[in-house]
């Protein structure tokens, strides 16, 4: 007999709402792609969970004493600086390949090994920007943003190291200007992300431009192309310049990518629901992606215990989709907003009289 619940995807939101249902003796099974917790590379960067959102569904799944074992208390620090590199603020296993309704009603799980799964009282797609579940309930689609970034790393033995350690410290560093920023953010084995933030058209690093194997192949190359062009990083701060300069390797292409906020409007489907990303996926410019996702999962287990995963489970999707609707529409056009700020002519001097009126 199937488990009562199939979730997709084994991310942040679908691996929240496994605990969620296993503390509620809720039977489930969680389908992920990675047989590996390294399968992607570059992992291990810090995120704010916060204490009314993403801490409520640790905490309903026991698992508090765990989260502060791993919370990095340290890491808190953040700096905001302009272009000149003056500091302006410092506060401190199996790959579904398609999902589908059948003519019973049922929906239908295809792997890409060619087997598939069905019998579930309600699928829950947990699988990211580019859901396998989403066509289920909606055709929109995830759309480009105008701003990518350009990831790169300094580890613990790049002779650099210590300049980043001494500016940067446990926690992280944004510097703005001129319709671009740096991000440096450490990371939990000591190591240190970089990102370079861009406004950038969305095939301006695609697979058909020649850019890309610069960015991806060619890091010295690529290192110069950014560092050597004013309409990119050239009249930089030269400490700001170093830490791009000596980044290790070459780069990886990040295009942002968020829903339309009116997209999060479809019309109830049966057994089947989307959480995360899958749901609502936005820029990361508020913070605020990994809290709505777990929080998804929270509610969504709240409207399962309150209807039952039986004939009323229609029910539970429902409800909780009206609460997830505001939430992700909030989400993403704040997300929005801010992408306004950072990215603007005069950056960061908006987000600055934010702080500072903030804290008035």
């Amino acid at each position: 007999m199937a488990p009562q619940i199939a979730i997709i995807g084994g991310g942040p939101s679908g691996l929240t709402l496994a605990r969620l249902l296993e503390c509620n003796n809720i039977d489930y099974v969680v389908y992920e792609r990675n047989i590996s917790e390294n399968s992607h590379p570059g992992q291990g960067g810090s995120l704010d969970i916060h204490g009314a959102t993403g801490q409520e569904a640790p905490k309903r799944g026991g698992l508090s004493a765990e989260f502060e074992k791993l919370a990095r208390r340290d890491a808190t620090v953040a700096q905001v600086a302009d272009k000149t590199g003056k500091q302006l603020v410092k506060f401190v296993g199996q790959a579904v390949k398609n999902v589908e309704g059948n003519f019973e009603g049922n929906v239908v799980t295809h792997f890409a090994d060619g087997s598939k799964a069905t019998g579930f009282r309600l699928v829950v797609g947990a699988d990211g920007a580019w859901s396998k579940v989403r066509h289920l309930l909606t055709s929109a689609q995830p759309k480009y943003s105008g701003k990518s970034y350009i990831e790169g790393k300094i580890s613990p033995a790049n002779p650099f190291y210590p300049q980043v350690e001494a500016r940067v410290g446990h926690g992280s560093m944004l510097a703005f200007g001129s319709r671009k920023h740096l991000a440096v953010q450490q990371m939990s084995d000591g190591s240190y992300r970089i990102y370079l933030g861009l406004t950038v058209s969305e095939n301006a690093f695609a697979l058909d431009n020649p850019n890309v194997d610069l960015v991806a192949d060619n890091g010295a190359l690529a290192r110069e192309f950014f560092l050597s062009r004013p309409d990119y990083f050239s009249d930089w701060d030269d400490e700001l310049k170093g830490i791009m300069a000596n980044s290790e390797g070459g780069f990886r292409y990040w295009p942002l990518y968020h829903m339309a906020p009116n997209s999060l409007s479809w019309e109830h489907a049966p057994q089947v629901t989307l959480i995360g990303d899958a749901a609502h996926v936005s820029t990361p410019f508020v913070g605020e992606g990994v809290n709505c996702a777990m929080y998804d999962s929270l509610v969504l287990l709240e409207k399962i215990l309150e209807f039952g995963t039986g004939d009323n489970v229609d029910r539970a999707i429902a409800e909780y989709e009206k609460d997830m609707f505001k939430r992700g529409r909030d989400l993403i056009e704040r997300s929005m907003g801010s992408a306004e700020l950072l990215f603007a002519d005069d950056a960061p001097s908006g987000l600055v009289q934010i702080i500072q009126g903030s804290s008035e």
